[in-house]
């Protein structure tokens, strides 16, 4: 440090309590603390300290999960009052943001006398004032690191998400976000290169695109509109369409990709029929329609216990009226709605809960990572509550729905055969996504197994094309690894850059 710099530093420092210690350097290397040693009587007033890292280990990173620290900043360190000084580290995202409070641990003080000068001569009252620190709290975890490991590997060449939920209870299996960054440059002084890196690069690692990215869902969302439809008595079990290929509204054609001919519910969702649901949102409404996927939790956050995230968004006449002007949109906004393109957006971690409430029966489960937190110190084990809501629809019409999604993946002419996993029974459905700014983003939502699911995945692909072809593929290879302990369809997944990891519980910093 020069001595401007030095300078600057003292001077904040003082500007928060002139006597507290004011942090000038961290991670010094052992040389330089070998001479600093050796000095330290020519410097009164300089002293040094210890403190704890992060360390990573195991095969798993997780960075947008578990997230980083980093130095207090001058806002944070007026906002946030006595408890922080200059130079504290203070988590600034994932659980590391959203546990703070937990994982700090509680600071210790030690009283020392100070003579005119402000220099230190030794512990006051031979240090009988002094308080210890104590240790934080270690966060349990829904995690289970072989199911991430592989999902971070299969991942790894691709931009996009997969998150994998307990369908049971809404704990997290596995969340992954592509790119991401290395969790040990954030674990003492981050260069300054790397902070550039990061925050410059197009692909924009520290986003995670889990939890804050906003994607039309495409056909992943046809399940919602028939469960709609069939439970508001608008068709029912024996309805039928014949697909021609298209459907003609107004002057504009909106295609199919087949003509699927005669075509009921179940084939609907097996062959994703599009014009089975073009039709079928006419019928259902706007409203209505809207109302039924708030009902699984689109268009409002989650509630994860982690950083920020997106509340998506789900159109309704209102909100065309502010947009578009009273009057001045059509019904041709909503035939798009019905095959999951238009204005709606939602992220990866609303549809996989989307697919956990889909698997369960219609619960919808608050997504969380920690199941419980422990203390050391009083080794008590505290579960974490989550609340959770029900989609209220009979379970004759989701019974017929799930069915249709376990034809998708099982059936000769299902859209999902590349999420089949040998020897159990595999429900999903795909979604191909509109891009007007390049390649299709491919979807895949899913369960396993379809008696009894134990997992529920969402996976997103950008720029990927159809989601049977991607998506498909990587989550019935996630599903395989949790159920199964490994992949045993023979595929070797593409090998990640090396990195560090970061462990299953979290401890205090």
């Amino acid at each position: 440090l020069d001595n401007d710099a030095l300078n600057e530093k003292i001077q904040k420092g003082r500007q928060h309590s002139r006597f507290q210690p004011v942090r000038v350097k961290r991670d010094i290397d052992f040389p330089t603390l070998s001479a600093l040693e050796e000095r330290l009587y020519l410097l009164p007033g300089v002293s040094y300290d210890v403190e704890s890292k992060r360390k990573y280990f195991g095969p798993i990173r997780a960075s947008h999960l578990f997230g980083y620290c980093k130095e207090i900043s001058d806002a944070q360190l007026t906002r946030l009052g006595q408890y922080y000084r200059q130079g504290d580290l203070i988590g600034s995202s994932g659980l590391e943001w959203s546990y703070e409070t937990f994982l700090r641990g509680e600071k210790g003080f030690e009283f020392i006398a100070v003579n005119s000068k402000g220099q230190a001569i030794g512990p006051w009252e031979n240090g009988t004032r002094d308080i210890d620190s104590k240790e934080g709290f270690d966060l349990i975890l829904g995690i289970d690191a072989g199911t991430q490991a592989i999902a971070e590997s299969l991942m790894a060449p691709y931009v996009g998400a997969l998150v994998a939920m307990d369908p049971k209870d809404g704990s997290i299996i596995a969340m992954v976000s592509k790119p991401d960054f290395e969790p040990s440059i954030f674990s003492g002084v981050t260069p300054t290169g790397d902070w550039v890196r990061l925050n410059t690069d197009p692909a924009k690692p520290l986003f995670n695109r889990a939890t804050m990215t906003r994607y039309p869902p495409g056909s992943t969302l046809k399940m919602l509109l028939a469960l709609a439809a069939l439970q508001e008595g608008v068709i029912d079990e024996n309805y039928r369409i014949t697909c021609g290929g298209g459907f003609r509204f107004g002057r504009r054609l909106f295609k199919d990709l087949h003509v699927h001919g005669s075509t009921g519910i179940i084939e609907s969702i097996q062959k994703s029929c599009n014009v089975f649901y073009y039709q079928l949102v006419l019928k259902v409404g706007l409203e209505k329609w809207a109302a039924y996927a708030r009902r699984f939790g689109f268009g409002s956050p989650s509630g994860i216990d982690m950083s920020e995230e997106t509340a998506g968004l789900i159109p309704s006449g209102e909100y065309y009226d502010r947009v578009y002007g009273k009057g001045k949109w059509t019904q041709g906004f909503v035939v798009s709605l019905g095959i999951g393109q238009g204005e709606v957006g939602v992220s990866p971690l609303q549809m996989a809960r989307y697919a956990s409430a889909l698997a369960n029966g219609g619960i919808v489960y608050q997504p969380h990572a920690v199941l419980s937190i422990h203390s050391k110190r009083t080794h008590r084990l505290d579960a974490v509550d989550h609340p959770a809501s029900t989609v209220n629809v009979d379970k004759r019409w989701m019974d017929m729905i799930r069915e249709g999604m376990r034809r998708c993946v099982m059936e000769p002419g299902g859209t999902a055969s590349l999420a089949r996993i040998a020897g159990i029974q595999v429900a999903g459905k795909t979604g191909t996504a509109q891009n007007p700014h390049g390649e299709d983003h491919a979807w895949f939502v899913g369960f396993a197994p379809f008696e009894d699911p134990k997992i529920a995945v969402a996976v997103m692909v950008e720029n990927q094309g159809y989601g049977g072809v991607k998506a498909a593929p990587l989550a019935g290879m996630v599903m395989e690894k949790y159920l199964f302990g490994e992949i045993r369809r023979g595929f070797k997944p593409q090998p990640a850059a090396k990195k560090d990891s970061t462990k299953i519980i979290a401890h205090v910093r």
